[in-house]
């Protein structure tokens, strides 16, 4: 073999590699701004079958400011209301999902919402189901950042890893 094609061929691979992953983490970063809050990368899990509920989530919800703010409200055309929703199991091991009154955001915190756990926002009678690779606007609401709108992205949650299930139980 010819050492210097292989080596062409290697580095070629490094590049395609680097620019194929460039390209993964531009599609799959994506959010918004409203005065001291990141919104990032916002996403709804695809509708079930029959079922008129959906579910959207920030990858990250951040407060860069010095000032205490709050998520209130959410909107969309796709569902005919968005209410917060927090989750959380019991001592039986019994899921319990409750309406909030909003997301609070200390100075300076960052919030993770992910499907399974913690807070969602839970879309109430969504018109069309939500598809795979589908988009659709949201209006958020907030106490001192005013109103933003943001793109939601409809994908099937990565798997989280097994070290990562373990922390959850």
């Amino acid at each position: 073999m010819n050492p210097i094609r292989h080596s062409l061929t290697g580095a070629a691979r490094g590049v395609i590699a680097l620019a194929l992953s460039a390209l993964a983490a531009l599609a799959a970063a994506h959010g918004s701004n409203a005065g001291d809050i990141a919104i990032g990368h916002p996403f709804a899990t695809p509708s079930i079958a029959g079922t008129t509920t959906g579910a959207a989530y920030f990858a990250t919800l951040e407060n860069t400011g010095a000032t205490a703010d709050k998520l209130l409200r959410a909107s969309t055309p796709v569902a005919a209301r968005v209410e917060i929703h927090t989750m959380s199991v019991d001592a039986q091991g019994v899921m319990r999902m409750r309406e909030i009154d909003g997301i609070a955001l200390a100075p300076k915190t960052k919030v993770q919402m992910r499907p399974g756990m913690g807070m969602h926002l839970m879309l109430i009678g969504v018109k069309e189901p939500l598809k795979e690779g589908a988009t659709f606007p949201m209006t958020l609401q907030f106490e001192r950042a005013g109103t933003v709108e943001v793109k939601v992205v409809v994908q099937t949650p990565r798997a989280r890893g097994a070290a990562e299930e373990m922390h959850m139980h």
